[in-house]
């Protein structure tokens, strides 16, 4: 198959683009290396897919419709896997406009394209913080949303409802995914397990959000990639839906699909053992909640299941340890 992956040069969308090269699909990745956090991690998950002849890299923002509309015509895809996004919740804080930029005009840009393109299936990423001021626990896909609590996730479900409404005028069969938490090696400097594992190596106090009471229902990379990866082959279809908790629209050949791990993790147990895996412990700041912030996530996936027989399995303990492996290899430190 053709695929255009954009945010090739991020965490999930280099590994993605990794496993897709490597089952021999022609690949082109998308990304603009914005110095949100450091270019070089980047450059050097991208340099990891140098050796496949199958896959090439366009360096553009999604926001630029004339290079992306480049992008489409080099590529032809058959299916596009859209990842690229300004990510982060507590920088949308101060930065809004960064978001309206990238997931906003950069995602109409990329649905717009996949209907000229007439592709297969359009597959976009969007994110468990569009749950926003939901209590009702487990999150299923079928909940309303109507409470985004920053402009990420505001973004975000905008995106949504743009692809939701080409999906119903054109026929583009699309899948949104909404992300939990995902942690793993080559992962995003800014994310937290990410910070706590630096510091503690550095002998740095980590900084504790609502003094630890929080929970995550955190999500391994690779059970992430495997789940796209089967969710690709599976484009909805209107009127044809597979369990009676689906989350197929009834207008449109189009789908939300959560991605998590079913199984929610608290902050100070998750820290524990990012503490057992490196051998040292934490010297903890422990701070009240930060604005935009929730307290719980926690995903239903049945449907996840329904659609490709896939759940994700890494115990939490299991893919720390596997990144902090990474962190050790890529950064040595003392």
């Amino acid at each position: 198959m053709k695929i255009l992956v954009t945010g090739a040069a991020g965490f999930i969308g280099s590994e993605l683009s990794l496993r897709l090269a490597k089952e021999g699909h022609d690949v082109t990745g998308v990304d603009c290396f914005t110095p949100y956090y450091d270019v070089s991690l980047k450059r050097d998950r991208v340099k990891r897919l140098a050796a496949y002849e199958n896959f090439r890299m366009h360096e553009v923002k999604v926001e630029d419709e004339a290079a992306m509309t480049a992008a489409f015509q080099d590529s032809a895809p058959d299916i596009v896997v859209h990842l690229a996004a300004q990510a982060g919740v507590r920088y949308s804080l101060d930065h809004p406009r960064e978001y309206i930029s990238s997931n906003i005009v950069g995602s109409f840009n990329v649905i717009e394209l996949a209907r000229q393109h007439n592709i297969r299936h359009l597959v976009l990423a969007s994110t468990s913080s569009a749950y926003g001021a939901n209590q009702k626990f487990p999150f299923e896909e079928t909940d309303a949303a109507p409470h985004p609590l920053t402009i990420y996730a505001a973004t975000k479900l905008s995106s949504e409802l743009i692809a939701h409404s080409h999906s119903h005028l054109y026929g583009t069969p699309t899948t949104l995914l909404r992300f939990f938490s995902v942690y793993g090696p080559w992962g995003r400097p800014d994310m937290a397990f990410f910070l706590f594992t630096d510091r503690i190596f550095k002998g740095q106090p980590i900084d504790v959000y609502n003094h630890g009471d929080l929970m995550r229902d955190f999500t391994y990379v690779d059970d992430l990639v495997e789940a796209i990866r089967r969710l690709m082959d599976k484009p909805p279809v209107k009127g044809e839906p597979v369990t009676r908790n689906d989350s197929l629209s009834p207008v449109a050949p189009y789908r939300l699909v959560n991605i998590g791990h079913n199984e929610p993790v608290r902050l100070m147990d998750y820290i524990e053992a990012i503490e057992t895996s490196i051998g040292r412990t934490a010297v903890k700041n422990m701070l009240d909640m930060q604005p935009g912030d929730v307290k719980q996530t926690y995903a239903d996936v049945s449907l996840l299941k329904a659609l490709t027989g896939y759940v994700p399995t890494t115990d939490v303990r299991d893919g720390i340890q596997s990144f902090v492996d990474w962190y050790r290899d890529y950064y040595k430190p003392d």
